[in-house]
């Protein structure tokens, strides 16, 4: 799902990733690459852009303290889950009413109050680890590369250069539309939903709380709160019944009541 958290997005970005940001002229990002070369950009060189576009977001939304509720109930429920396929996971709760989580190709996770305030725990887990099955099942490199080229953030960069690259406000904004812009297949949100699925299943949940974490989002579709990435999400998947039905068959095949 392109953010199923965003919202299964990365809730990607989880694709991706969050919104489009205001920022100085002269934030830079370091560069080893040419625009020419995308067929070459690694998983870590993907990781660190992204990681820069997340650390700006950051700095721009309010990000709710350790010693906040939500912040302790977002921790509790990841206290185990560390990494993803190599990747440090970080966690941090941006207070926000949309309802609305993204992670990403850097192992940012990022859930919005809004999105907490309306799933149970084991709902929101879900979504969480929807969102991160994209980033471990490699969904977001493609997009993450694509975006990085759209932005045009390593035009004219040497290849063998390790200086900093001073990338222009409309560059990063247009980095964080083609990142919100991402698409994933319906093969990909499906096995996304699996690995949310078997993510619930591996932290001792109930995997029923997959489908329920659909339903509510569909039935809180005309909410002002919805956030707009996520109605753009069902309005290209019109088939959620038939998730909803599958993630509910297959857990009722493996013996799970619905709670």
């Amino acid at each position: 799902m392109k953010k199923f958290i965003p919202i299964f997005a990365a809730l990607l970005l989880a694709v991706s990733c969050g919104t489009p940001l205001q920022i100085d002229s002269g934030r830079a990002l370091s560069s080893i690459l040419m625009a020419g070369q995308a067929a070459s950009i690694s998983d870590a060189q993907i990781q660190a852009y992204v990681a820069q576009y997340v650390a700006a977001l950051d700095a721009q939304s309010t990000v709710m303290p350790a010693s906040s509720s939500y912040t302790r109930r977002l921790m509790n429920l990841v206290s185990g889950i560390k990494q993803v396929d190599g990747v440090p996971l970080n966690f941090k709760v941006y207070k926000q009413n949309e309802i609305n989580a993204f992670a990403c190709a850097d192992g940012s996770v990022r859930v919005y109050t809004g999105m907490m305030d309306t799933m149970s725990d084991d709902e929101l887990l879900g979504v969480i680890g929807h969102e991160i099955g994209h980033v471990a099942l490699k969904h977001t490199k493609k997009e993450m590369r694509q975006a990085i080229l759209t932005a045009a953030a390593l035009q004219g960069l040497s290849s063998a250069s390790r200086t900093m690259a001073v990338i222009t406000d409309s560059q990063l904004g247009s980095l964080g539309q083609a990142i919100i812009g991402a698409q994933y297949s319906k093969s990909q949100e499906s096995q996304a939903d699996d690995y949310g699925y078997d993510f619930l299943v591996s932290a001792g949940k109930n995997p029923w709380a997959m489908a329920a974490a659909f339903e509510k989002l569909q039935s809180l579709s005309g909410s002002a709160a919805y956030s707009s990435a996520v109605t753009k999400l069902f309005s290209s998947h019109p088939d959620t019944a038939k998730r909803i039905e599958r993630m509910s068959k297959r857990a009722a095949a493996d013996g799970y009541k619905r709670p």
